[in-house]
């Protein structure tokens, strides 16, 4: 559906409500218990996914890594290249990055950098709005609802990477009965492991003719090539954000119910490949599949992957700490005063279910993979940049070639076609 038939449907549709903006925007306030409604607009199965075969105005939240890795992989690995519009609060932030894409692709671009006010909606946004097909919100995750918001309001789709849970729930609400759709925690993790973990269980359930599992369990470890003490570790990606998954609570499956573990707290070693890596149970990792497959996996959860050593570092910062905003930014500058930040990084991801056969043998089904760094047109791109901004690239397809509207959780994506799609599998390969 174009924005044109979708805002033709919202204008005429009794039950619609158009907001319009003061000059400063309130926040949206968190909704904690809001319940995430089932999407039944999927793409059929025999909908193979290709590249982006028609034009389209995307518009690019945030000026940081993934920012400008997901705007050069729509760049390079779009059937038709779409126009691209980065923004950020720093306007220098925005103009450099739409410079950096514009240098990077080695085909026709079209990038454009604006201002994205952090408190106001200027009449630089609204026009872009109106223009805007998606916006693709690369901001940190206390800004989602904000951006979410403006994409209800403006009639664009929505895709995020946040492991935000509170925002998250935000989103759900008022996305739900949106015309548009709203993707949601589509990165690495969440967004990848999630699909590659319920592709694996929906296969197995079929192969071997069981409705149920004793263990679905999927890591994702962002590591440096190399790990030096007392820390054993290298920073990759946002301080903030690993400092809050070790600090915030794990939702997590246990005799098939959904409950809450702390963080942190079943620390274990694991071979992937033979090599030794250090796991423990972080927060958001997880998305929606607590959810969608209570009552059908004994035991699910999400863990993150380090190198050996990091995690009892970790354990010594937080003695007599507790889980408050201020702890995980005391966590940080910990972290951030000994710990370095790297350039030269891998992907370590790791997927497994295990359960009885129909005639009650125990079986086990694996799936391991390392990402390295990787040359996009004219720029290397770290790991981290592609393994995120490949998903967020291939659900902007999903819901801009689709007729997707709602909130899609990451259980209702089709494992398959995803986990396959064009932008996806040249940065992790088939499934």
């Amino acid at each position: 559906m174009s924005k044109k038939e979708i805002a033709s449907q919202a204008r005429n549709d009794k039950n619609t409500t158009t907001l319009h903006y003061p000059l400063k925007t309130n926040k949206l306030p968190i909704t904690p218990n809001a319940i995430p409604q089932k999407n039944s607009n999927f793409i059929p199965s025999n909908n193979k996914q290709q590249h982006m075969k028609t034009h389209h105005t995307i518009i690019i939240a945030g000026a940081g890594g993934i920012a400008e890795a997901v705007g050069l992989l729509l760049m390079e690995w779009s059937e038709v290249h779409p126009t691209l519009f980065i923004g950020d609060r720093i306007p220098e932030k925005a103009k450099k990055v739409a410079e950096w894409i514009a240098a990077g692709t080695t085909k026709p671009c079209s990038v454009q950098d604006f201002h994205l006010d952090e408190n106001n909606l200027t009449d630089e946004m609204k026009v872009l709005f109106d223009e805007g097909d998606i916006i693709l919100d690369c901001l940190p995750g206390s800004q989602a609802p904000r951006i979410a918001q403006f994409a209800k309001d403006f009639h664009m789709h929505y895709a995020n990477l946040t492991e935000y849970v509170a925002e998250t729930e935000a989103i759900i609400a008022l996305a739900k009965e949106a015309k548009t759709g709203f993707v949601l925690q589509t990165g690495l993790a969440p967004g990848y492991i999630d699909l590659l973990a319920h592709g694996l269980f929906q296969q197995f359930c079929k192969d071997f003719g069981v409705e149920k599992v004793d263990k679905l369990e999927f890591k994702v470890g962002a590591l440096t090539n190399h790990a030096v003490a007392p820390h054993y570790y290298g920073f990759t990606w946002s301080p903030v954000g690993v400092a809050t998954e070790y600090l915030k609570d794990t939702i997590v499956l246990r005799d098939y119910k959904k409950t809450t573990l702390p963080s942190l707290s079943e620390r274990a070693t694991i071979l992937i490949d033979g090599t030794a890596y250090e796991e423990d149970l972080t927060s958001g990792g997880a998305a929606d599949l607590p959810d969608a497959l209570s009552g059908k996996v004994r035991s699910l959860d999400y863990k993150t992957l380090r190198h050996p050593g990091h995690y009892a570092w970790i354990a010594e910062q937080l003695t007599n700490s507790d889980k408050s905003d201020e702890a995980i930014k005391v966590l940080q500058q910990k972290m951030e005063a000994i710990i370095p930040h790297i350039e030269d990084d891998q992907i370590v991801l790791y997927a497994a279910v295990e359960g009885k056969d129909a005639s009650g043998t125990l079986r086990r089904r694996e799936i391991a993979k390392k990402i390295v760094s990787q040359k996009v047109g004219n720029h290397q791109l770290r790991a981290i940049q592609t393994t995120t901004a490949a998903p967020l690239a291939q659900a902007a397809q999903l819901l801009l070639e689709g007729s997707l509207s709602g909130v899609i959780l990451q259980s209702q994506i089709d494992s398959e076609i995803f986990l396959n799609g064009n932008y996806v599998v040249k940065v992790y390969g088939k499934v």
